[in-house]
């Protein structure tokens, strides 16, 4: 019998269970958050300073299929500056990244100025003396070591703050952080 979750991955925690690494001995893992069946693996990732969904299973031809197919990935963003229509367009037509010291073009995505935010959990992120910020939606098919915070730094809006809200037909519904639900697979 395999078990599947969705997780809201908080800020500041690493998608994963064990931690291999001497210099980062005292970073957060997704463990510490609940008490999941031995052999249960992330199904994908999200970096140390990303949140939101991430699933979680026991069962590799589930984890497989998510990640090496071309299921919408869904982000909400907030980004340095105000996002012109401009920049809509060129994230959306494909943006030059570095990927492993490499040039790669992004997939064509969908993307959009994001003006209901009512259902992200605030977090201070910086102080608005700082200037102002905007909130986009970047749905891929592709997942590239930190490719939406690349993408969005190319056109001049660094993100400061990323969640993603989808994976295919799963949403992050009303959780909040930390939270962790069963799903039917």
């Amino acid at each position: 019998m395999h078990y599947y979750y969705k997780l809201y991955k908080p800020y500041g925690y690493l998608s994963q269970f064990i931690n291999n690494q001497n210099k980062r001995k005292s970073k957060r893992l997704l463990g510490d958050l609940y008490e999941f069946p031995a052999g249960t693996m992330a199904v994908g990732r999200l970096d140390e300073k990303s949140e939101g969904l991430l699933l979680l299973t026991t069962d590799g031809k589930f984890s497989y299929n998510i990640t090496n197919s071309n299921i919408e990935k869904e982000y909400h963003v907030m980004v340095d500056g105000i996002i012109k229509q401009e920049h809509i367009e060129v994230l959306s037509q494909g943006i030059p990244i570095t990927v492993k010291s490499e040039t790669y073009t992004t997939k064509p995505c969908k993307v959009s100025l994001l003006k209901d935010t009512s259902h992200i959990i605030e977090r201070p992120v910086r102080d608005l003396r700082h200037g102002p910020t905007s909130w986009l939606s970047i749905t891929l098919t592709e997942g590239k070591y930190r490719q939406v915070r690349k993408m969005t730094a190319t056109v001049g809006c660094p993100t400061l703050r990323l969640v993603r809200v989808r994976i295919g037909p799963y949403f992050i519904d009303d959780m909040k952080p930390a939270e962790v639900w069963p799903i039917r697979y």
